[in-house]
């Protein structure tokens, strides 16, 4: 008996092809074409199984679904899923735990780096024919290396972070609800401090916490007022966990010296966004955690956990979700 694999995300035939070069026998897989919630009910309608990869999946949707079993996300965040809806319908869902923790870790060092050198700024200028060398630049470039660093969020990508750091002789500090033995923060050189401390003492704030109603809006006007004038935020985790308008109005003000961001409260970013334009903010549409490195290798799990539910068995305990 075949059943059916549905991505929700909207995807081109060419990468639809490569997902089903890695489909185990008996499975085939339909996409999403457009966007929006009446084309996901339909798709999902007869779906024996379900990948999310970045659109959030609502109660709405999944109770559209007759007959899926497993909901899958591709990555880690289950924030835009509706869990209790899916809890409610008997459906399980799975996700890919720390599948992605190395590429987003790199984007974010990369982040670091380009929006503490102006680098993107620098490469438009240039595209359109202006040649701007030092001194010509929205603000000051400084290094990576040796300045502090603090991470808000330490799991596993917080952690990779950190210990590429490590290169940079970067002073890290981390926060998270509970700190981790003194032996593991040794070994990735890192050191537990308080989120108004780590604010207040970090040349760079790289986000990595999952977006809860604790950390909702956790980067306003008053935390951005905190930072060092010449400070760089970096967001790669969620978008609501920073509040947009107050950081458009953080940039051109100069509160803090620049941004990369990589995640938004609304995705695709809306074209009439604030933070579209300033000339001290690095924005990439949610590629972090994207990597051709690591495409089979995830896929292939994602399809492993789907015949285990086919063959009537529990998904792996590290990536169940419900």
């Amino acid at each position: 008996m075949t059943e059916t694999i549905v991505l929700l995300d909207m995807t081109t035939p060419a990468r639809a092809d490569e997902l089903r070069a890695l489909l185990p026998p008996g499975f085939v897989l339909t996409h999403g074409t457009e966007r929006g919630e009446a084309h996901m009910k339909d798709i999902i309608a007869e779906a024996d199984y379900a990948i999310s990869g970045q659109v959030g999946v609502s109660r709405a949707v999944l109770s559209a679904a007759r007959r899926l079993k497993l909901l899958h996300k591709w990555g880690v965040g289950v924030d835009n899923i509706d869990i209790e809806a899916a809890r409610e319908f008997g459906i399980k869902v799975a996700r890919t735990t720390g599948s992605n923790a190395t590429p987003v870790a790199e984007f974010a060092l990369g982040l670091m780096l380009a929006a503490l050198r102006y680098i993107p700024y620098g490469h438009a200028e240039l595209r359109n024919g202006v040649w701007r060398p030092g001194g010509q630049l929205p603000g000051s470039t400084y290094l990576l290396s040796g300045k502090t660093v603090g991470l808000i969020g330490f799991g596993a990508i917080g952690q990779t972070v950190a210990r590429l750091l490590r290169g940079f002789g970067c002073t890290v500090l981390y926060n998270k609800r509970h700190p981790l033995p003194a032996a593991e923060e040794a070994a990735l050189g890192a050191r537990h401090a308080p989120v108004a401390e780590l604010l207040a003492q970090s040349d760079v704030v790289s986000l990595h916490c999952p977006l809860t109603p604790a950390t909702a809006n956790l980067i306003d006007s008053a935390a951005l007022a905190t930072m060092k004038r010449s400070a760089v935020l970096v967001n790669v985790a969620r978008g609501g966990v920073v509040d947009e308008a107050a950081l458009a109005d953080a940039l051109r003000r100069r509160v803090i010296g620049a941004a990369a961001m990589d995640v938004f409260s609304i995705e695709p970013l809306p074209a009439d966004s604030e933070l579209i334009g300033l000339d001290n903010i690095i924005i990439t549409p949610h590629l972090a955690a994207i990597a051709a490195d690591i495409f089979a290798p995830t896929v292939r799990r994602m399809f492993a956990n789907m015949q285990h539910v086919a063959r009537g068995e529990a998904v792996p305990e590290y990536d169940s979700v419900v």
